[in-house]
């Protein structure tokens, strides 16, 4: 099981990776404003406990293990965002309110909170919870 800062850096190459085709060690530290030097010793962490492959100055790929992790890693962190936004929080404090939880809830809550995310989506639900919000926020 990744710790929460792996997950930050599986997350982030996952997502280079599926927007650029590539994730180098300069674009993750940019992104997790990070040293490269700590990119790179995630990076061959990662590499021993097989979520990619990486060979120094070539780049790096997500195994298929890696690449899974990813997916629900990107899915959990776009859920969390929906779920803020439904519920009424000021999106200045949405990224920062995500970051803070996203990793210290179980994927059992995850799926609870898609299970909720799916019935207030319903246009019936949403204006009812619409409704309960005050006004001023």
């Amino acid at each position: 099981m990744p710790t929460p800062t792996m997950e930050d850096y599986i997350e982030q190459i996952y997502i280079l990776m599926e927007t650029k085709g590539y994730a180098r060690v300069s674009a993750i530290a940019e992104a997790l404003q990070v040293q490269p030097s700590s990119v790179t010793k995630m990076v061959q962490k990662l590499d021993r406990d097989e979520y990619l492959n990486y060979e120094k100055y070539q780049g790096l790929i997500l195994t298929s293990k890696g690449k899974k992790i990813g997916e629900r890693l990107v899915y959990r962190h776009e859920l969390l965002e929906r779920f803020l936004r439904i519920i009424g929080v000021k999106e200045e404090n949405i990224y920062t309110d995500v970051e803070g939880i996203e990793h210290h809830l179980s994927w059992n809550s995850i799926d609870r909170i898609g299970d909720v995310v799916q019935f207030l989506e319903d246009p019936e639900h949403a204006e009812v919870l619409k409704a309960l919000q005050p006004k001023d926020d």
